[in-house]
């Protein structure tokens, strides 16, 4: 018999109340300051409620010089930033599931090692190797284009594992239904594994996306052009103010702007991530 206790309802309907209002009030604080002017912050407050100048603040970040030395506007940093999280998110994507898919279909030596391999690069994130990574890159001429900025970043082994376990849930009698059928390995590979796939695609899909959207090191090292600057970049050099005060308005457009796109792949995505991550019916 389950008893009734309001009071545990009770608080724990006000500790997600809590946690609701803890994590929206910086979000109303950015989006409020964004429509008061720079000097509005100086006075020692900060405002709660929407000021006048929302329109002109928006459109002057959006469409002018991002300004502190950045030569190019905010939606050319947006278009930079998504181009990268995109290719990121592809590159890790492919790359993971054709390793994963030779790895536990196809019969060859040291197959066991290979994965262990990749799995051991883990270890090696991109901060613990940046020296060597940004070398090869300069070398190959690649600094200040789209391909420095993504191809280091395209091996995933977590993605790797998890498509693995992925596939080694496929019962054998299918594999061999589809080899009586007559479907070869490339055949086998689009129309069976990969629909049988896609709710794990699309929850890596969400977690790479925002992994590449977020990258701040990499870019700051690897681009002096501010053609190829990204979102997470000019906010890091738009407080970087040697004279003067911190354009806080400006500041704070930018970084709800930066927040956007992650939290749309979210909610778009969200039904396909959920079940991805709990689906366990393969």
């Amino acid at each position: 018999m389950i008893e009734n206790r309001p009071w545990l309802t009770f608080v724990s309907h006000l500790s997600l109340l809590l946690g609701i209002a803890m994590v929206a009030l910086p979000v109303w604080v950015a989006l409020v300051a964004s429509t008061h002017a720079s000097d509005a912050f100086g006075a020692g407050h900060i405002p709660l409620w929407f000021g006048d100048q929302g329109h002109e603040n928006w459109s002057q970040v959006l469409f002018s010089k991002a300004g502190n030395g950045i030569d190019v506007p905010v939606w050319y940093m947006m278009i930079n930033s998504f181009i990268m999280a995109l290719g990121i998110t592809i590159g890790k994507l492919a790359i993971s599931i054709i390793s994963a898919y030779a790895i536990v279909f196809f019969r060859f030596p040291f197959r066991g090692l290979a994965f262990w391999t990749i799995f051991i690069t883990l270890m090696l994130p991109v901060e613990v190797r940046i020296v060597p990574t940004y070398e090869v890159i300069a070398k190959l001429d690649m600094l200040d284009s789209y391909t420095g900025l993504i191809l280091p970043l395209i091996a995933s082994a977590t993605a790797t594992f998890l498509f693995r376990q992925c596939f080694m849930t496929v019962p054998g009698e299918l594999v061999e239904a589809a080899r009586i059928d007559g479907a070869g390995p490339i055949r086998f590979f689009f129309d069976i594994l990969l629909p049988l796939s896609r709710t794990n695609i699309a929850a890596l899909f969400v977690i790479m996306f925002i992994y590449g959207w977020n990258q701040y090191l990499w870019p700051l090292i690897v681009t002096t052009d501010d053609a190829y600057y990204t979102l997470v970049m000019s906010i890091k050099r738009m407080l970087s103010v040697e004279q003067g005060e911190v354009e806080w308005n400006k500041v704070m457009v930018t970084t709800l702007l930066a927040m956007l796109p992650p939290i749309l792949v979210v909610v778009g995505m969200q039904k396909l991530f959920v079940k991805g991550l709990v689906d366990a019916e393969k």
